[in-house]
């Protein structure tokens, strides 16, 4: 079995998470990407099993439990299972398989999750030596908070009581007791109907084009395109006094319901964008977070306003809080901070058009002029 050892003369200590905390983020080499962002999994129950290795019965059993005995659990839908090994054998002897969908592992060899979640020490080296695996269960809620946690037994019989734990859960949008709704703000009336009506005409007669993401890649925030995960074109707005009269709109209008609920007064906004998702082609973004890049780390709200009514599809979503999709009125906002994992459905008839700034404020703009070293070849600069 792989394990860890910590140098000679420190005590092994390990991280201590319990129910009700945060579950960390991290990105490891997965089954299913080499660079897996754990926290894009949020909106479902999640199942870590830190089995370490399958070279021995124990890891073996467990494996065997969640991809052979009871795989009908993990479906991505209510609950998905990540194996966690630290036995680069489970890798090349194919050990430890992906089975989509449902269960996926990492192959964390080099204990970067394994100290994360305290199941080696924080100050071990990666060694063979003396000091044992700690090999555990952890359960997460949608919003990926640890909801239990079920260390191994010699007697196996943890395996069985973890199932019969996940078979009795409650409908994902009813983890906490009764139907999650997510902290977001809408607002009403943002814009005038014929201002919307304006803006449209502005993309119509110029036309948009197809929008990326940002990635980080090597340390450096990237553009990347990728139709399955995201379908819009965008036109972006640069006639200046067309851009005041949008910020007049948002400084009356937004900013107040965000200093009521947030206590927090945007100073600044990013994009001036009017972007369409058509059915045409299929528009869509699935399931992101807008502030997980060094270029997009000073982003503290999104607003998303539509305007037009007249499609179908094209709603927007909060997977850690439930299916529920919500659709702004003409001219008004869906309000949310970045952090929150968010998608747009497939628009299934006719056009969404919608504007979609980013808001901050001064220190943020400080973050950004700072992470100037941090962007890739093609993202512009940023001077506060």
């Amino acid at each position: 079995m792989a394990t860890d050892t910590a140098p000679s003369n420190e005590k092994p200590t390990y991280r201590d998470l319990q129910v009700g905390d945060p579950a960390p983020w991290f990105h490891q080499n997965s089954t299913s990407n080499p660079q897996f962002h754990f926290e894009t999994a949020a909106g479902r129950y999640l199942v870590l099993c830190f089995f370490g290795t399958a070279s021995d019965e124990i890891g073996r059993a467990a494996l065997r439990t969640f991809q052979e005995d009871h795989r009908s659990l993990f479906d991505d839908d209510k609950i998905s299972i990540f194996g966690v090994s630290a036995d680069p054998s489970d890798e090349s002897e194919n050990k430890a398989t992906q089975s989509i969908p449902g269960i996926r592992h990492f192959w964390d060899f080099d204990g970067k999750v394994s100290r994360l979640y305290g199941s080696v020490p924080q100050n071990s080296t990666n060694a063979q030596g003396s000091v044992p695996m700690r090999r555990f269960w952890m359960v997460l809620n949608p919003t990926m908070r640890i909801r239990a946690i079920f260390p191994f037994r010699a007697d196996g019989s943890d395996r069985e009581e973890v199932m019969a734990y996940l078979r009795d859960l409650p409908p994902v949008d009813r983890f906490a007791g009764f139907e999650m709704f997510a902290p977001i703000l809408i607002v009403p009336d943002v814009f005038e109907p014929e201002f919307c009506r304006h803006l449209i005409g502005l993309y119509e007669k110029h036309g948009g084009e197809e929008s990326g993401f940002m990635r980080e890649v090597n340390g450096k925030t990237v553009a990347a395109h990728d139709p399955n995960h995201k379908r819009r074109k965008d036109y972006t707005i640069e006639d200046q006094n067309l851009i005041t009269q949008v910020q007049r709109r948002i400084i009356r209008r937004v900013n107040p319901e965000i200093q009521k609920i947030h206590f927090f007064t945007p100073t600044r906004m990013e994009r001036y964008i009017v972007s369409c998702y058509a059915a045409e082609d299929g528009g869509h973004f699935r399931a992101h977070r807008d502030n997980t890049t060094k270029g997009t780390a000073h982003r503290r709200f999104a607003v998303s306003i539509n305007l037009n009514a007249d499609f179908e599809g094209g709603e927007v979503s909060f997977p850690e809080y439930g299916p529920r999709s919500y659709k702004a009125p003409l001219g008004g906002a869906v309000v949310f901070t970045t952090p929150m994992l968010h998608a747009v459905s497939k628009v299934t008839s006719g056009r969404r058009f919608v504007f979609l700034p980013f808001l901050y404020d001064e220190a943020a703009a400080k973050v950004r002029e700072a992470n100037n070293a941090h962007l890739g070849e093609g993202v512009g600069g940023y001077k506060a």
